[in-house]
């Protein structure tokens, strides 16, 4: 492979420190609540439209994937310990039975 430099011809070091960066242009259409809390957002942060979508953006991104990463929440039943013969299908006569007769 021959430098850029022999044959007049411009070359691309994969080792520069510098490369271009090439912008992609996308066009967006937002809703108008999703537009009002940008402008608020860029109004608060001071940053430009553009840096305040691409860091909302990737905050929306990564808690996306690291709520993703979470493993689900389970609960897992205990056993509560009620006493024999009492039952939970009739709550005003566990209620009586608690609290006693005059508790209405």
């Amino acid at each position: 492979m021959t430098s850029g430099r022999e044959n007049n011809m411009p070359s691309l070091d994969i080792m520069m420190s510098r490369c271009k960066h090439h912008e992609v242009r996308t066009t967006l259409t937002l809703d108008d609540d999703v537009a009002t809390k940008l402008k608020a957002e860029v109004r608060r942060g001071g940053k430009s439209f553009r840096e305040t979508v691409n860091a909302v953006l990737r905050r929306g991104l990564a808690a996306r994937r690291a709520s993703q990463a979470e493993p689900p929440f389970k609960v897992e039943a205990r056993d509560l310990g009620l006493r024999p013969g009492i039952s939970l299908d009739n709550i005003g006569e566990l209620l009586d039975l608690i609290e006693g007769p005059e508790h209405r």
